[in-house]
């Protein structure tokens, strides 16, 4: 696996379900733009092109909560930029940042990947 993404290859992410945390949810059961909110970077599991299900199996080992689902052309689209940062227990382990010089995703940005994601599991 190398830093390179492909448009079409997809993200998931790991969000809280909202009886644990309600501001990630919408009132309707859809998912709020505070679920992209992250100073850190956003963190994201690339799917490298595994079906949903394997990779929400092997998401439900080491996180809790529901698993979403966007593509990194969604993100590319917005100016926001993916990187490919491997950690030692995940070498899926990659973030979206705002832009090159900037962590967090703007409001428009955020507001953008919420309508894009998809509920996996």
């Amino acid at each position: 696996m190398d830093k390179t993404f492909k448009s079409d290859e997809k993200l998931y992410r790991a969000v809280y379900p909202p009886e644990l945390v309600a501001m990630y949810w919408k009132r309707d059961g859809s998912l709020s733009s505070a679920a992209f909110a992250d100073p850190k970077g956003l963190s994201v599991d690339r799917g490298n092109y595994r079906s949903d299900d394997e990779v929400a199996s092997d998401m439900s080992k080491r996180f809790t909560g529901r698993i979403i689902r966007l593509y990194v052309k969604n993100c590319t689209d917005i100016g926001a930029k993916v990187k490919y940062l491997p950690s030692s227990n995940n070498k899926y382990h990659s973030e979206i940042h705002g832009s090159e010089e900037t962590v967090l995703l703007s409001k428009q940005q955020r507001l953008f990947l919420s309508h894009k994601a998809a509920v996996v599991l």
